[in-house]
């Protein structure tokens, strides 16, 4: 959730169902260098979305073990079918994706108490649409060795399905522009049940996220859960401050309220909110805001494990109560043999990553992130990995590239980039039919080869008897890409300023003391 100010990215009206997003930019200042578009004036409005996703994943985390021997904890929770009939993790992984969204709305549609708004400076519960404002995907493997967490950035620009009048969208927008296009056919049907449409609208957008995020990093999504405005204000009540740690001092008074020195520090509520919420003054804006959200999740897992809360009846019940009371879980998930099984791992070894971007651009006046989910699926797949990288011997495949949909002069540009990574060129031409997808074909025995081919072009790989031993062929259909890897040959790529700075990944463990520096 964001600060606060007098119209929401989405001014949806009474009547649920009704579209009229209004779309208003919503970028942080700029990294020195990289483009700023003109940034408009916004006070005051409560950025909680670190916290909305950061809480549910604290709900969900190993350190609530003491949770695992509570018979009523399972069964208290709201349960959605959203993830469908998707692809799932084998070998016993499991890839969770914990949503915080963005809406002054509790669960059945109905503004939040007054008190909870005056309190959060949330407005009067018109402002706010339904923007999955935090999207934070965590790996855990069968070993439960390492677990790996990766932020999504709100703005990152990607395609979607489903959303009519809407083929690219921010990601956060995937939840909101759904659930009012479903709520308007509702409508149209004469739905009039206020609790049905949003229901219905709710599940509609949390389906439409799922997809979103599962497309773009490439892997499957086994559970998720979702909280909102409401859980925020719940859970860091009965959770209390937290400790922290800024590299520099801050100050933000107009619109985040965060004014807090270097060092070490411990925040109460209200200043832990400020923390997680600040993004003007900070040199990477929202990309900051993302190591804030990896450092507060590590800063109250200790605090969990180590503050008695699960041996004080009082504290415990008030979490159970919150979690109950705001938090969505995915059908099916049994928390309670989900937690006692991972607190039987002890303290694994956790890393935080924030998946990279391009570059910082605008699409019809909207601050967005270019992204290239090409390389954004590497990445993930690299991070979820168990297998250390091996350097890798030079392609040894010969590539013949047909053009069967892809702009003109595609097969040409892929086969010279290809080349330059050390492919043979073979082939080069049009194909004999059209086709909307990309494929790459691989001769008897070339599967290995194939799988490399696909590592770097982000297409599925097919068999074919009619290669030649030894060749690739790269059949390009209307839906390819070129990867932003490929559209520079290695001796020509610089080092380009101004291009965002999503950080290092972030290694930490859930015991101990450590609680990670950010800025």
């Amino acid at each position: 959730m964001d600060e606060y100010r007098p119209r929401s990215e989405f001014d949806y009206s009474e009547r649920a169902g009704k579209r009229h997003a209004r779309r208003r930019s919503t970028r942080a200042p700029r990294p020195h260098g990289a483009h700023r578009p003109p940034e408009r004036r916004r006070r005051g409005r409560v950025a909680v979305r670190a916290l909305a996703g950061v809480l549910s994943a604290v709900v969900l985390a190993g350190t609530a073990v003491g949770w695992a021997t509570e018979s009523s904890f399972d069964n208290g929770f709201g349960r959605s079918d959203a993830i469908g009939d998707g692809p799932r993790s084998l070998g016993g992984d499991m890839n969770i994706l914990l949503i915080g969204l963005d809406t002054r709305k509790d669960l059945n549609g109905n503004d939040l108490p007054k008190q909870v708004l005056d309190k959060l400076h949330a407005g009067d519960g018109q402002e706010g649409g339904y923007n999955a404002n935090t999207l934070i995907l965590v790996h855990i493997p069968a070993d439960m060795k390492k677990v790996t967490a990766v932020s999504i950035p709100r703005d990152d620009y990607v395609k979607v399905s489903g959303i009519p009048g809407y083929p690219n969208v921010k990601i956060k927008e995937a939840y909101g522009l759904k659930k009012a296009a479903v709520q308007d056919q509702l409508i149209a049907q004469g739905v009039t049940d206020q609790k049905a449409l949003e229901f219905a609208g709710r599940e509609a957008g949390r389906a439409s996220v799922v997809s979103a995020v599962r497309d773009l990093t490439g892997v499957p999504i086994d559970r998720f859960a979702e909280v909102s405005l409401a859980g925020f204000y719940d859970l860091s009540h009965a959770l209390g401050g937290v400790e922290v740690c800024l590299k520099n001092p801050v100050q933000d008074l107009e619109y985040s309220g965060a004014n807090f020195p270097a060092g070490r520090q411990r925040l109460d509520p209200e200043q832990s909110l400020a923390f997680v919420r600040q993004r003007h003054g900070l040199e990477n804006g929202d990309l900051d805001r993302t190591h804030r959200q990896q450092a507060f999740l590590t800063s109250v897992a200790h605090d969990l494990r180590k503050s008695g809360t699960f041996t004080d009846v009082g504290k415990l019940s008030a979490l159970m109560d919150a979690a109950h009371r705001d938090v969505v879980l995915s059908q099916g998930w049994n928390v309670t043999d989900f937690l006692r099984t991972l607190g039987t791992a002890g303290s694994p070894n956790v890393e935080f990553r924030t998946l990279p971007i391009l570059r910082y651009d605008q699409v019809d006046g909207q601050d967005v992130n270019i992204v290239d989910p090409i390389a954004i699926r590497r990445e993930v797949a690299a991070a979820f990995s168990d297998t250390p990288e091996t350097p890798q011997a030079a392609p040894t495949g010969t590539v013949d590239v047909a053009n069967s949909g892809a702009a003109d002069g595609m097969a040409a540009t892929l086969a010279t980039a290809l080349s330059t990574r050390g492919y043979t060129k073979g082939t080069v031409g049009n194909g004999t039919t059209m086709t909307t997808t990309s494929t790459i074909h691989y001769a008897p025995g070339g599967e290995a080869e194939a799988k490399r081919l696909a590592a770097t072009l982000g297409l599925p790989i097919a068999e074919s008897s009619a290669l030649a031993e030894g060749h690739l062929k790269v059949v390009l259909g209307s839906d390819f890409t070129l990867p932003a890897d490929l559209t520079a040959t290695p001796a020509t790529q610089t080092p380009e300023t101004g291009i965002p700075d999503v950080g290092k990944p972030v290694d930490t463990t859930i015991a101990g003391d450590s609680i990670p520096c950010v800025n």
